[in-house]
């Protein structure tokens, strides 16, 4: 716990502004005061974004071959992204979007391995870098899968609220279709317990939103609210959950409902997203729930109207880094006073066993035991 935090930052789309907000966001001494960074990209194209960026003098980098060889005071770059990959700033490019694969493959492989600790991804474009080689609609589906996860969560965080989606990144045609009750009931699993472990938040309460306008209105507009959201609600509460809904969506943000639950469960990816942009864009942060390593993202995209233009806001990548670092700690909290509970009510379990055990050796054989002298 008094280490330094090692930050895997993978580049995003090469022609987006993942490598501006990167540098923005390393250029604040206070980052490399709390981690250590290695950014899974480019020299070349880390040095091409840096130059059209003002006050970025104080960044000191160190190009290395792998994340152990990493300076604690550095901004340590892995070339795993070939310097021939031509650099289009604002292009929607399957060249730029491959970039963002190959960094990405890299930086998981050596999170698995445990040369770093957490993982940040900057955005790349869904549709660009969608062909054989990455069939994932996004990162989360994607690290759903390498880490070998039972599901996962999209979950939505600033420092105010937190919203999490039962559908990712489907068509809304097909979102009626997808849920079930199965579906919202293990969405909820893992809300309650990242917030437990993640965020170190006691008997966390959940606003569950429903899917039909008015939730429904008790069947006249749907019918997922009864025959799906509720009894998933339900089963919930009876494993301890504490989950309340459905919510009508509009009335609950118009009236601030949010800020009465440690987190919202939306049905589809607008409905959770739109309101949470709303809100929190400059310092939203995209977290993964449910996987066994700690996962951020900026909670925007691309951006390729901004990208080489210096206007980049670069707090939702700081805040992306900051959350990562948190939840590996309250991780590592967690675990660590879960497992001295455990040690000592196995101590106690222990002594109170060998007094009974004394007691009924003293009453079969009527002599006194060691304990019992």
């Amino acid at each position: 716990m008094t280490q330094k935090i090692i930050v895997g930052i993978t580049q995003g789309d090469t022609n987006g502004i993942g490598y501006e907000v990167i540098i923005k966001a390393l250029s604040d001494a206070r980052v490399l005061d709390l981690c250590t960074p290695v950014v899974y990209g480019s020299s070349k194209a880390f040095g091409f974004y840096r130059k059209q960026i003002t006050e970025t003098d104080n960044i000191n980098t160190n190009v290395i071959n792998a994340a152990k060889d990493a300076h604690p005071k550095r901004v340590n770059i892995i070339n795993c992204v070939s310097d021939n990959m031509p650099i289009d700033p604002g292009q929607c490019t399957h060249e730029g979007a491959q970039a963002a694969i190959i960094a990405l493959k890299a930086a998981v492989q050596d999170l698995k391995e445990g040369n770093i600790d957490v993982l940040v991804t900057a955005p790349f474009n869904k549709r660009a870098v969608s062909d054989e080689t990455f069939s994932f609609p996004g990162h989360t589906e994607y690290l759903v899968k390498e880490f070998g996860a039972q599901d996962g969560l999209m979950f939505l965080c600033s420092d105010k609220m937190r919203v999490g989606v039962a559908t990712n990144h489907l068509p809304i045609s097909k979102v009626p279709g997808a849920l079930t009750e199965d579906l919202i009931l293990s969405k909820l699993r893992l809300m309650n317990n990242s917030l437990l472990r993640d965020f170190n938040i006691v008997k966390p309460k959940l606003a569950v939103l429903g899917l039909n306008p008015h939730s429904g209105d008790r069947g006249l507009l749907g019918e997922e609210e009864i025959e799906i959201i509720s009894p998933a609600i339900k089963k919930a509460n009876e494993e301890g959950i504490l989950a309340f809904g459905p919510y009508p969506p509009d009335g609950f943000f118009s009236i601030n409902m949010q800020y009465k639950f440690d987190a919202v469960l939306a049905m589809y990816h607008d409905q959770g997203l739109i309101p949470f942009k709303s809100l929190a864009f400059d310092s939203g942060v995209n977290y993964t729930a449910g996987l066994p390593v700690v996962r951020t993202s900026p909670d925007h995209g691309t951006a390729y109207d901004l990208a080489g233009e210096n206007r980049a806001n670069p707090m939702s990548m700081m805040s992306a880094i900051y959350l990562a670092l948190d939840v590996y700690r309250n991780r590592k909290l967690y675990d660590y006073m879960k497992a001295s509970s455990m040690k000592s009510r196995d101590a106690d379990y222990r002594e109170e066993s060998g007094q009974k055990d004394a007691s009924r050796a003293e009453k079969e054989t009527g002599l006194p035991t060691e304990e019992g002298r």
